[in-house]
């Protein structure tokens, strides 16, 4: 079974996001949380670290209920800065309760967020690595908008990534077998 040019194929985990859940378009408010939220730890960083810790990052934020990490205390975070099962940058980790807290702030956030691509998935078929953006104007939209609302770590190549994860960005190749 052919599946898109980064996936590699001795990581069982990485095959399992691939085949499961990234590209596929996701309206869960909380889905889109928790991706917003990992997407914004992984920057800098490759995704096989985040998705390795993923389920230690689900126990320690709550399942990535907003409403119980934006009541998170300042102590219960430094603590967290020393779990080895997440990624130990203070200002990711703070991160979480602000994304949190501007989340709750959001009329509607699936809405809202599907907006940016006209509410359905733009799709794109690369052929190679090199076909693949980083960024779009739609990106660069949702990260400027994002911001003004109040996230952290939502910059543009992250939200790009972000979209592709949720699946309001298509992008699997022309030769994987998600998009024929």
């Amino acid at each position: 079974m052919q599946r898109c040019p980064w996936v590699p194929e001795d990581k069982p985990l990485y095959v399992e996001y691939h085949d499961t859940e990234w590209g596929v378009p996701s309206r869960d408010a909380g889905h889109l949380f928790e991706m917003i939220c990992l997407e914004g730890a992984q920057a800098g960083l490759s995704w096989w670290t985040v998705l390795q810790k993923r389920e230690r990052y689900r126990e320690v934020f709550h399942q990535f209920d907003p409403e119980k990490m934006a009541r998170m205390t300042d102590r219960q975070l430094e603590k967290l800065l020393e779990d080895p099962g997440i990624i130990r940058h203070r200002g990711k980790v703070l991160a979480f309760r602000q994304n949190a807290r501007a989340w709750l702030e959001l009329d509607d956030p699936v809405e809202w967020l599907w907006s940016f691509v006209g509410g359905e998935p733009i799709v794109k078929r690369p052929r190679s690595m090199g076909d693949y953006a980083a960024t779009s104007a739609e990106s660069d939209a949702m990260s400027k908008a994002l911001r003004k609302a109040g996230f952290n770590f939502v910059g543009s190549t992250t939200l790009y990534a972000f979209m592709q994860a949720v699946g309001m960005v298509d992008e699997h190749s022309r030769d994987c077998f998600k998009g024929s």
